[in-house]
């Protein structure tokens, strides 16, 4: 039989873990940083507004193209853009985590996938010289960099004039970064904001880096 008692019990741990979840999600947005490779089972979720299809269409992939992937963790988006890009093109998969790199490059090659290149990295100091790159993109990533601002602008770096860039957020990720926000720290770096599809909540957002002088 359950008793009065029992069930104020019960309602009191309830209240204590949404409160202990909600002062955890606070502090995890105060102290940015990618998701631990311990909870990696939490981006292996299905993401319908944000979704690979949704991705692609806004991206544009093109067969031959060199893309980069900021924070590809274990790899939800990776194989869809590399296919895109077959038969010559490539992806390269920066995340600042080993473990995420060593877990996407076991199933790149389960899946056969050759096009991909999985890199240890700081999205605030890419690895590459200017102009690398034909487009990027980076899903629930941006608000995990505790410099977002120096990301982005290592973005505009390595993309090539003209270059594209997709940026996805979404609800309920503590790191959320809002349409605005991210419109107002991507033209300071000296992107051309374009459009976005998607909810207030859930969005892919498209930027590009403006022509160089005689283009």
């Amino acid at each position: 039989m359950v008793t009065r008692r029992t069930i104020r019990s019960l309602a009191l741990a309830g209240a204590l873990t949404a409160v202990a979840g909600v002062a955890y999600a606070l502090r995890w947005r105060r102290n940015p940083s990618p998701c631990p490779y311990s909870q990696r089972v939490w981006i292996d979720l299905p993401r319908p507004v944000i979704s690979r299809s949704g991705l692609c269409e806004l991206l544009e992939p093109q067969p031959g193209e060199r893309l980069l992937e900021l924070g590809p963790g274990t790899g939800y988006y990776t194989g869809t853009v590399a296919e895109a890009v077959e038969p010559t093109g490539e992806v390269h998969a920066v995340d600042v985590q080993r473990p995420m790199v060593a877990d996407l490059r076991t199933r790149l090659r389960e899946r056969g996938d050759d096009n991909v290149v999985p890199i240890h990295g700081d999205g605030r100091a890419l690895p590459y010289p200017d102009d690398s790159f034909d487009a990027a993109y980076l899903v629930l990533v941006l608000g995990e960099i505790p410099d977002p601002e120096r990301a982005l602008a290592e973005l505009e770096r390595v993309l090539k004039p003209g270059g594209r860039l997709v940026v996805g957020e979404s609800l309920p990720d503590p790191h959320f970064v809002t349409r605005e926000t991210l419109r107002e720290r991507a033209e300071e770096q000296g992107f051309q904001f374009e459009n976005d599809v998607g909810t207030r909540g859930s969005y892919f957002a498209r930027m590009t880096v403006p022509p160089s002088n005689g283009d």
